[in-house]
């Protein structure tokens, strides 16, 4: 430590109050990396960089921080327990001790991990950036003023694509994207129909003269179904201009879904025009119908205008340790009781055995709508032991499959909480868009 007074053994942190003498060995490898940063101070404005005042005479390092959670955070990096909150302290602002001092939310222990989580979700609609006063501070920047007016057409046009109850275009807009998204399901259905099926070869052979004739747009479903894919990549197209952060953007689920569901029209297209279906180019005809079955994927646009579809997708994304925790449940029963299953209906007595427990992959068969209760009765055990496995089988799945539900049904709820929360608030400037 080159800066501090001359031969001082020691170093005292002040904070909030609370004094800690420290040596100079152990500050410079401090498990705290703003308290080991005092070490490398060369001057007094490098040490006010780290700390909020100094003392040169008694060599004191003043922190204006929470005392008292620095007294956790002192006693973890110590050895001493795991890392807590604080008791009647606010887990937002202990956290935000924790990132001053160096330390992350990893450091945590589990279930405070979980408390910090709900609780960021909570206040996230609060301090979200998209609040309306984020284009005043844009403007108060240096050359803000000029841009101003460009940056709040962009961003107004950001909210009527991306949120549909912020103003009435925006519900217009979502309105006009829902039929679409029912119209090309309609199709989708409708084209799977055998009178429709052969209605539409019955066209294909009358313009059997035409080179493009196998096309999707001489027929009236092709028709549709070009005006809504045209809809759809108009729309993904300018919401992709006026978002903030297009590498952002092009990472969001949502938008990886209508990449999905858009491009495979444009590669059916290419391979009709270019191959054709006929008899003799089979296995292109089996890929353009993989393809245009692809857009079953539409139907998950409704999620962007829809809370309830938000609300699930949310749940998932943040119970994902709950999920895999109930798949490895499903999948160690699985193992277990398909393999007994299999030697009490097949292994033991093989004049008696039961053919439909000839192997384990058959019997994993068995098991897995045994746990989920759905008991198709295409197979069953025959045998006594096998009878009674399958009772066990089917009592172990309702409980194993119960477990996880109240974690997921919390979050369930707590995301529609949120969800509905941000979307009252922007029905709040819709509601004034209205009566201005």
């Amino acid at each position: 430590m080159t800066f501090g007074r001359s031969g001082a053994a020691s170093v005292v942190l002040n904070v909030g109050g609370a004094r800690y003498s420290l040596s100079r060995e152990l500050l410079k490898d401090f498990p705290l990396r703003r308290v080991s940063r005092l070490h490398g101070c060369r001057s007094e404005r490098d040490v006010l960089e780290v700390c909020d005042d100094y003392d040169r005479e008694r060599n004191e390092y003043f922190f204006d921080r929470h005392s008292e959670a620095f007294g956790f955070i002192l006693l973890y990096v110590r050895g001493h327990g795991k890392l807590r909150f604080a008791p009647r302290m606010c887990e937002l602002s202990f956290y935000n001790e924790m990132i001053y001092w160096g330390l992350e939310g990893a450091h945590l222990e589990y279930c405070c991990q979980r408390r910090l989580d709900d609780r960021m979700s909570d206040t996230y609609t609060f301090y979200s950036a998209d609040e309306p006063g984020a284009l005043g501070r844009d403007e108060a920047r240096p050359g803000g003023a000029e841009a101003a007016p460009s940056r709040r057409w962009l961003e107004r046009m950001r909210r009527t694509f991306e949120e549909p109850t912020s103003s009435l275009a925006a519900q217009i807009l979502a309105s006009v994207s829902v039929v679409f998204v029912i119209v090309s399901m309609v199709v989708l259905c409708a084209s799977t129909l055998p009178d429709w099926r052969a209605a539409a070869a019955d066209n294909r052979s009358l313009d059997d003269r035409s080179r493009y004739s196998a096309g999707p747009g001489r027929e009236p479903s092709g028709i549709i179904e070009a005006i809504c894919i045209g809809w759809f990549t108009a729309e993904c197209i300018v919401r992709f201009i006026v978002s903030k952060n297009k590498c952002e953007f092009v990472k969001r689920p949502l938008n990886i879904i209508d990449l999905l569901a858009i491009t495979p029209y444009y590669i059916s297209v290419l391979m009709t025009v270019f191959t054709g279906e006929n008899s003799q180019l089979q296995r292109a005809g089996v890929t353009l119908r993989v393809l245009r079955m692809m857009r079953i994927f539409w139907v998950i646009k409704l999620a962007r205008h829809f809370i309830g579809l938000q609300t699930l997708g949310l749940t998932l994304k943040r119970c994902y340790r709950e999920m895999v925790m109930l798949l490895v449940f499903i999948c160690v029963a699985m193992a277990i009781f398909s393999a007994l299953s299999q030697l009490l209906e097949h292994g033991l007595d093989l004049e008696t055995s039961n053919k439909d427990f000839a192997s384990i992959p058959a019997a994993c068969w068995w098991v897995i709508i045994s746990m989920t209760t759905v008991g198709y009765g295409d197979m069953y055990p025959i045998t006594v032991p096998g009878r009674i496995l399958g009772g066990v089988c089917v009592v172990s799945g309702i409980v194993l499959l119960a477990l996880p539900i109240t974690f997921i049904y919390h979050s369930f709820v707590q995301c529609y909480h949120e969800l509905k929360f941000r979307s009252a608030r922007y029905s709040r400037s819709l509601s004034a868009e209205f009566l201005n």
